[in-house]
């Protein structure tokens, strides 16, 4: 995680308290920031693959958007994970206890740190979530 950041302390410890769901069924997998996950390691030697990325495109820089905003952004990150050929596995982010609505996001097998980022960093987030072969999630801020 970046030492300096332009986002509010507030906004980054949301960030690290949220779970990242891959999934929609009771066999999800929930992410954690620094919390390894076995059953991650299990999905990344399952798929091929040694990392991945939580993204979303939901509310950019954390600014709440209606509905039909974040499902067209979320469809054209769908579009753009498609386009890459990585396969990406629908889920959600959200912490537990507060206001904040769950956003829809998808986990991209095999993508790496740098594309990540370019993929954030395009949807205008303010983070994003990467996975490397120790799958220790990582909060990856982008401003």
């Amino acid at each position: 995680m970046a030492k300096t950041t332009q986002i509010h302390r507030d906004k980054v410890r949301a960030f690290l308290a949220t779970g990242y769901r891959l999934g929609h069924s009771s066999k999800d997998i929930v992410l954690h920031i620094g919390q390894h996950s076995e059953r991650l390691t299990r999905l990344f030697a399952d798929s091929g693959v040694n990392c991945g990325a939580f993204l979303t495109a939901f509310n950019p820089r954390s600014t709440i958007q209606p509905d039909e905003v974040n499902d067209q952004a979320h469809a054209q990150l769908a579009a753009k994970l498609q386009e890459l050929g990585l396969h990406a596995i629908e889920g959600s982010g959200s912490e537990e206890g507060t206001e904040w609505p769950a956003e829809k996001s998808y986990f991209a097998l095999g993508l790496a740190l740098e594309p990540a980022k370019a993929i954030g960093i395009h949807f205008d987030q303010d983070a994003i979530v990467w996975v490397g072969p120790d799958a220790f999630p990582q909060l990856i801020l982008l401003r």
